[in-house]
């Protein structure tokens, strides 16, 4: 390919808009372009980077015994609706209607469609085990898409789904794929890290995510400071206080046994009632109401200073998805206003959940459920009663770590990049996907998911490899493996010899013979990150040699004209092994 030729529009600026690093330089670099908020286009650099990560993601998928198949982005109503998604997967659906009136979706992940290919394919045991994955494009209605590839509205996915017999056998599937993620982000040059994670929208246990660490990304780590252990803040665990008893009503005994009404006029917030009443906001709980999906209430109790974790009141709640009740609902199940809800005098029909901190706790304050006032001297036992004592908040840096009990929490930045989790016989069971077992008994598949953000993959590696000049590609995905740079026309023979001989050793190689100045030449080639440079310039006429720059350690060497193929393969085969 001559560059010339090659459609790879560069910018010295990084655009408006662009916060991450990968960002910046996927624009800047001419490899992509956005088409709307959260829509990208795939220049011809973009689609070269994009298709070697998907060779990568293929040979690990088939190395471990997966078939590729290649499922429909639209999707019927029907599917979605026999799991329980239709109204409530979050983000929201790209939803639509044929000319018939008929409801589908843009696919934003194929648990149902996979589930109703294998019903309607298997029958028998010896049909089980396999692994089914596509590579396939996804839509996702984000509200606030964000950070160029890594929070999109569409983007390309490989989803891959075990189909088993028993959970000795989904074990067995689980492990297979969890170490093809490890290779293949290892050759890809991602240096990820591995965490407890919730499955979220998709539902299942045993979920590990593939973290990428850094400082743009979107999700929070919570890593052990004398532990391996490690997990996204959305799940990380929390250990109930010394001493605390979580299985009894009233854990401590309180110092007064009558709570009091206080007047708190317009103090909605934690700051402003602690502030009014000169209590610390430790000593404070904050009581939340939701809205079940079966139209149900729940209110969970956090202390003053902590954030609920929704994620693990669904759990405990076993309920999902939960909604924040709104203002009215408020109003019409506590008697009282947004901002002064409180558990003392909640109906029988709330089910009140509290975290285990809660169980620590005497003499607190807490809502009235009427305008403008608060109870103070408030506890457990005498004034009311907890359904369950939970870990409900959100982990933070400093608690003490849950696995060893000894070490502390750190906080770090991540980009999800893989998702591996156990579904079982739910989506099975949904859409009536059956086996019959060697007692001749019908029975649920047993299911495993196993998800990689391709495109997100190509944002990653320019997070974790880039420098002032630009992106550094490792090898095995980079858009061209050597880049020769002709800075002198009377040497363009020379340059197309070298081109050619590389072309016949099977080197992808790009020739920059552009009428540009050296400095454009060595700016661009840097930008975009082709490992090797092969420069014909000065050197070559003088001394007959080629000097091959190293992008990634800046490491040159002189190699003469006829040696200049060789010594180019040989450094990439050295940096491809």
């Amino acid at each position: 390919m001559r560059a010339s030729e090659l459609f790879f529009p560069t910018l010295r600026e990084a655009p408006t808009g662009t916060e991450l690093i990968s960002h910046q330089l996927l624009v800047r670099g001419g490899f992509i372009r956005q088409l709307a908020a959260g829509v990208f286009i795939y220049l011809p650099l973009g689609i070269g980077v994009l298709r070697k990560v998907e060779n990568v993601v293929r040979e690990e998928m088939n190395r471990a015994g997966a078939q590729e198949v290649h499922l429909s982005v639209l999707q019927p109503a029907e599917l979605w609706i026999a799991s329980g998604r239709w109204e409530t997967f979050r983000p929201p659906l790209f939803k639509l209607r044929d000319q018939r009136g008929r409801s589908f979706c843009l696919g934003p992940t194929h648990e149902e469609a996979f589930a109703q290919m294998v019903r309607d394919g298997v029958t028998s045991y010896r049909d089980l085990p396999m692994t089914i994955y596509q590579i396939q494009v996804k839509f996702r209605d984000e509200e606030r898409p964000r950070g160029g590839l890594l929070r999109g509205r569409e983007f390309l996915m490989k989803d891959a789904y075990s189909f088993d017999a028993s959970s000795e056998g989904l074990d067995a599937s689980y492990e297979r794929m969890y170490e093809a993620h490890t290779r293949l982000f290892e050759r890809c040059g991602v240096p990820c890290r591995v965490v407890e994670a919730a499955a979220g929208a998709m539902g299942g246990y045993e979920t590990r995510e593939f973290m990428l660490e850094a400082p743009g990304g979107e999700d929070t780590l919570l890593l052990c400071d004398a532990c391996e252990y490690a997990a996204n803040a959305e799940c990380a665990k929390t250990l109930p206080p010394d001493g605390a008893d979580v299985t009894s009503p009233a854990a401590v005994a309180p110092t007064r046994t009558r709570r009091e009404r206080v007047d708190t006029p317009d103090a909605k917030t934690v700051q402003e009632v602690c502030s009014l009443l000169e209590v610390a906001p430790q000593q404070l709980v904050k009581t939340l109401l939701y809205r079940g999906p079966d139209e149900s209430f729940v209110a969970a109790m956090v202390r003053g200073d902590r954030e609920l974790n929704e994620v693990k009141l669904e759990s405990a709640a076993g309920l999902s998805p939960l909604e924040m009740a709104s203002e009215a609902e408020i109003e019409q199940v506590t008697g009282g206003p947004l901002g002064f809800t409180g558990p003392v005098g909640l109906p029988d029909t709330v089910r009140l959940l509290a975290d285990h901190e809660i169980a620590a706790m005497a003499d607190f304050v807490t809502g009235a459920n009427e305008a403008d006032a608060h109870f103070v001297e408030v506890n457990v036992g005498p004034d009311f009663d907890v359904a369950r004592f939970d870990d409900l908040r959100v982990a933070v840096a400093g608690d003490i770590c849950p696995e060893c009990r000894e070490g502390h929490l750190e906080e770090r930045r991540g980009i999800e990049l893989g998702h591996v989790f156990k579904l079982g016989t739910k989506y099975a069971e949904d859409m009536g996907a059956l086996f019959t077992d060697e007692d001749g008994v019908q029975r649920p598949i047993v299911m495993g998911c196993y998800g990689i953000g391709v495109s997100r993959i190509v944002a990653a590696v320019v997070e974790a490899h880039h420098d002032d000049d630009g992106i550094i590609w490792p090898m095995v995905i980079a858009p061209f493996q050597v880049v020769v740079l002709l800075l002198d026309d009377e040497l363009t023979q020379e340059a197309i010899g070298l081109v050619e001989e590389l072309q016949r050793r099977g080197v992808e190689v790009l020739l920059d013979e552009r009428s540009e100045r050296p400095g454009v030449k060595f700016k661009d080639a840097d930008l975009i990150g082709i490992p090797l440079k092969a420069i014909i310039g000065r050197r070559t006429k003088a001394d007959g040699v080629v000097e091959i720059q190293t992008r990634a350690t800046g490491a040159k060497e002189m190699v003469p004209l006829a040696e200049a193929a060789e010594r180019v393969c040989n450094i990439i085969a050295a940096e491809s092994a």
